[in-house]
């Protein structure tokens, strides 16, 4: 696989998850009882983003290396997946 190939998947596979770990943990203002003035109450009290963006990495690296272990050892074919539906 190309180096380039290899960062544009890993880049997708980090935006996914990014946009599944942001939920984690949070915590809104209404729910924290303290609404900052001109912020909307379902705004997160304490966001704690650099947590997110390392976890955001951390299951994305596992992911890519599933999925690159997979390519590499060709685990998954074209042939492979058509077989089940009766094609060839």
């Amino acid at each position: 696989m190309p180096v380039t190939t290899a960062i544009a998947i890993f880049f997708l596979i980090w935006w996914v998850v990014l946009f599944a770990v942001l939920p984690w943990g949070i915590r809104s203002q209404h729910e924290g009882g303290e609404i900052a003035p001109g912020t909307d109450p379902g705004a997160p009290a304490i966001p704690r983003l650099g947590r997110k963006l390392l976890w955001t990495t951390l299951v994305s690296m596992v992911i890519f290396a599933g999925c690159y272990v997979v390519y590499v050892n060709h685990l998954v074919t074209l042939q492979g997946l058509a077989a089940p539906f009766g094609m060839r």
